[in-house]
């Protein structure tokens, strides 16, 4: 397979302060799950990197891996979304499941059609298929609900894949996570967040029971927005949870960008360097009382809180998970 893209990638998240008025939930996978000892692997890599005292992704979760045969790399990550802790549930839980078993789709399927080697003797039907974003979001929540380890929750979920023969990216996004492709210091794409209404997103969800399912959310994995076009040479796909798109500013994500791309680190080290900023930058804003996006959007909606506005940044959790392409000859 002639792969004519590589993508260099980097994870780095800051999960927020402990709430001190809300019971701690359950729990969390216990050490024998493989969705525990996958979690563990994922965050050791870069748990030197994240801020002190920040070393867990609070109720976010990300995966970020090669594809079958090396034909691409799938990124992705979910959200937690809050409201379930006062039942005694971890809404981390359903993030990982569903981040761990996107995982497992993902690196058994080709981020293209499958290829046959046109000069063997026998072309017989290559193993495995082509993994979409769309169908490992479905496949990842049809597993969820089947794990019995995962009482409940709920979670957003932004999936995309890079495929390195033609430079192809597809995504599937639903609920308030999301993505940005930075071409040529400006925004090439921005998707839109998926919401039922102001600081509500689309979500998928598991219930303890029908009774729990009647009066709440929950979204079909149908519902995910998708995206396609193609890379080109120096592109920086860019996706994140709310808690950078709640605090951080396209334009300010932009200037980011220009300062650390244009350092002289290697191609790895911006890129490790760049997701680390954006998380920094994204924490520092959300303990501010700088106009904030979040803070423009509730003043469009300041009935749903009584009248008042609501003033800085939003702490919550962030994840950020960016890839540069590069383009061989």
């Amino acid at each position: 397979m002639i792969r004519r893209f590589v993508f260099h990638t980097a994870v780095d998240w800051a999960g927020k302060p402990p709430w001190r008025d809300i019971p701690k939930p359950k729990l969390a996978f216990p050490l024998s799950s493989p969705i525990r000892s996958w979690r563990e692997k994922s965050l050791e890599r870069l748990s030197s990197h994240s801020p002190p005292g920040s070393r867990s992704p609070g109720e976010d979760f990300f995966v970020c891996t090669n594809m079958r045969d090396n034909s691409g790399v799938a990124l992705g990550l979910g959200d937690g979304v809050g409201g379930w802790t006062e039942q005694g549930i971890d809404s981390s839980m359903f993030s990982q499941a569903l981040m761990y078993y996107a995982h497992r789709h993902f690196e058994n399927g080709w981020a293209g059609e499958p290829e046959i080697d046109p000069i063997a003797e026998s072309n017989g039907t290559p193993e495995g298929i082509t993994m979409t974003p769309s169908m490992a979001l479905r496949l990842a929540h049809r597993d969820v609900l089947a794990d019995s380890s995962v009482e409940a929750g709920s979670s957003t979920a932004c999936f995309l894949t890079l495929n390195a023969a033609s430079g192809a990216l597809r995504t599937a996004n639903l609920g308030d996570s999301g993505f940005c492709i930075v071409r040529s210091s400006s925004i090439f794409y921005n998707s839109v967040p998926q919401t039922h209404f102001f600081n509500c997103p689309r979500q998928l969800a598991k219930f303890q029971s029908a009774k729990d399912k009647k009066n709440s959310i929950d979204d079909h994995p149908s519902a995910a927005e998708e995206y396609s076009t193609r890379l080109i040479d120096g592109d920086l796909i860019i996706a994140y949870t709310d808690g950078l798109s709640d605090n951080v500013f396209p334009a300010e994500v932009l200037q980011i960008c220009s300062l650390v791309m244009n350092g002289p680190e290697s191609e790895a080290a911006k890129v490790q360097k760049l997701a680390q900023t954006l998380v920094f930058y994204s924490r520092r804003c959300m303990s501010s009382d700088q106009v904030s996006p979040f803070e423009r959007e509730a003043k469009k909606h300041r009935q749903l809180y009584g009248g008042k506005l609501w003033q800085g940044g939003k702490v919550d959790d962030v994840t950020v998970v960016v890839a540069l392409v590069q383009e061989t000859p």
